[in-house]
């Protein structure tokens, strides 16, 4: 396990008893004796906003870290959301995204691993931006069919 594997297993366990954690970045580096900006790292690649997460942060002598676990959106409302991404979306954000909707009950097990492979680099054959485009267009397109044929409307 490397050292950004074992932070962001104790946020994420520290997460687990509470919806929201509140903490101060030296105690963090402290414990874990390594520099601030490794905690920084950690934060702004495994706490984003695509993965779940909305992450606070002040910095000084009373600084601190907030971490908090966003809800699932439901399926309409990802599909409204998705517009913001003007047509394209990347592998990571892509795969980020049907985690996010898998953890939250939203999709089956099945169906996630269905998306993923749909939309991984090595399907889409494609040069980018080209590749992001397409993705984004197949993502779209079966996550409203998939809410149709769960009973939800379509766009």
């Amino acid at each position: 396990m490397t050292l950004s594997d074992a932070i962001e297993a104790h946020l994420r366990d520290l997460l687990a008893y509470q919806g929201e954690v509140e903490l101060k970045r030296t105690d963090l580096s402290d414990y874990f004796a390594c520099a601030p900006s490794q905690i920084n790292y950690v934060l702004t690649t495994r706490f984003s906003v695509e993965r779940g997460y909305q992450v606070e942060s002040r910095r000084g002598e009373g600084g601190y870290i907030r971490v908090r676990r966003l809800s699932c959106p439901d399926l309409p409302q990802l599909l409204a959301s998705l517009e913001s991404l003007e047509g394209r979306i990347g592998q990571v954000e892509a795969e980020h995204l049907i985690d996010r909707l898998e953890e939250g009950g939203l999709l089956a097990g099945r169906v996630a691993r269905m998306l993923r492979r749909a939309v991984d680099r090595r399907v889409l054959a494609v040069d980018l931006p080209g590749r992001d485009i397409l993705r984004y267009r197949l993502l779209t397109e079966m996550l409203a069919a998939y809410l149709a044929s769960v009973g939800g409307e379509v766009r």
